[in-house]
């Protein structure tokens, strides 16, 4: 597939531009502001989802829905007997605050590795790794005790996801400029795939788990990587200056991806599989998160830079409704509750959780926790295995 070239203005310094968007960022987007609305409309569909999956990869529950097993209730005998907690990993701290959602109370700090930045659930859901950046460890939480067990050296782990087929962890070495295969075990370095953009950032992988798209938050760029082949296998500059993808997800009926964008305040609306030039969503400034709800009918936005959270309707196509936080606020990384009512989003520069009620957009609560909370993992949850990051199941 053509792979676009990266220009040089876009490359000098950027490494350096970061901390950025998942990083230390400002609160608001500051490239060309895109006119908010919520009245623009997603084309309707035009294909079918894909029906070959993977090679080893569990059948899909319903062809058009990729989200079917994350109802309320259908949790995996592998986690019933975890506890309902909230882990939130402290970038600035060093810690992850657990917190009990009965309460709304952090009842344990974890002394973690330098500079964690997500909290991610194993493919096989039974462990959290907390991917210490800027340590070079990913230290495993029992999600059964809330233990933290021994660091493993992996070095850049700024997020993490699984295959589809549990074959391999995927690292997104955001400054070493890899994808980074793992044993999803031992997390053995089993290969990298070198990129030419800068900032791996998130993921989401196709209905079929052949490929994923990766976001490339400092130079803007989407990437498709060959999930088998372990490939980049398509590359593009975001049409927008100074664009900084961030969050990624699937439509439910596995025809389209939503790339969240900081500095373009809004969604990129992509074609996966043709991998043509998307089109932008405006959401609500720095526009960050991407949350699905637990009957696949929306997903929910943070929009960073403006405290807001921003509801994308999947069958209308656009945006329904705004829910501002009061007091303001900086939304960033989270995830829902396994029963679908409450929605947890991280306080990235206020060191506070956020829980907003997902039938209302009232805020439930405003929880202190570390400094620089960032991508909070909710579990257990629905699903039948993990994708990775703060938690994609299927």
């Amino acid at each position: 597939m053509h792979r676009t070239t990266v220009t040089s203005a876009l490359l000098a310094g950027a490494a350096l531009t970061a901390l950025a968007a998942c990083g230390t960022a400002p609160r608001a987007g500051t490239g060309k502001a895109a006119p908010e609305s919520t009245g623009t409309t997603v084309p309707a569909p035009t294909r079918k989802a894909a029906a070959q999956g993977l090679p080893g990869m569990p059948p899909v529950l319903d062809p058009e829905d990729v989200y079917a097993a994350d109802r309320p209730g259908r949790l995996s005998p592998v986690v019933k007997g975890f506890p309902s907690r909230v882990y939130v990993p402290n970038t600035e701290s060093d810690t992850v605050s657990v917190i009990d959602p009965a309460t709304y109370r952090v009842i344990e700090t974890i002394k973690v590795g330098r500079q964690p930045q997500h909290v991610v659930p194993s493919w096989d859901l039974k462990t959290l790794w907390v991917n210490n950046n800027r340590g070079h460890t990913l230290t495993p939480i029992d999600p059964r005790t809330g233990k933290a067990g021994e660091e493993v050296e992996v070095h850049d782990p700024y997020n993490l996801y699984f295959t589809p087929n549990g074959k391999y962890a995927v690292v997104m070495a955001s400054l070493d400029r890899e994808l980074v295969f793992l044993d999803p075990h031992t997390m053995k370095r089993m290969k990298a795939e070198p990129v030419t953009c800068y900032g791996v950032n998130h993921a989401d992988f196709s209905a079929d788990g052949r490929y994923f798209i990766v976001s490339c938050e400092f130079s803007g760029e989407i990437l498709k990587v060959d999930t088998e082949k372990m490939q980049v296998v398509g590359q593009q500059q975001l049409p927008f200056e100074g664009a900084m993808p961030q969050d990624v997800k699937i439509s439910p009926d596995g025809k389209r991806f939503y790339i969240a964008d900081m500095m373009a305040d809004g969604m990129w609306v992509l074609d996966g599989d043709k991998f043509t030039e998307p089109t932008l969503l405006p959401t609500g400034k720095g526009c960050h998160g991407l949350y699905v709800g637990r009957d696949s009918r929306e997903m929910y936005v943070s929009n960073r830079g403006e405290g807001t959270v921003s509801v994308f309707d999947f069958t209308l196509g656009r945006l329904t409704k705004k829910w501002k936080l009061p007091q303001g606020g900086s939304p960033d990384m989270g995830g829902v509750s396994a029963d679908g009512k409450v929605l947890w989003l991280s306080g990235r520069y206020d060191d506070e959780v956020y829980a907003i009620d997902t039938r209302t957009g009232v805020q439930l609560a405003r929880i202190p926790v570390g400094a620089g909370p960032h991508g909070l993992a909710v579990y257990p949850q629905p699903g039948r295995y993990s994708l990775g990051h703060t938690g994609i199941f299927r």
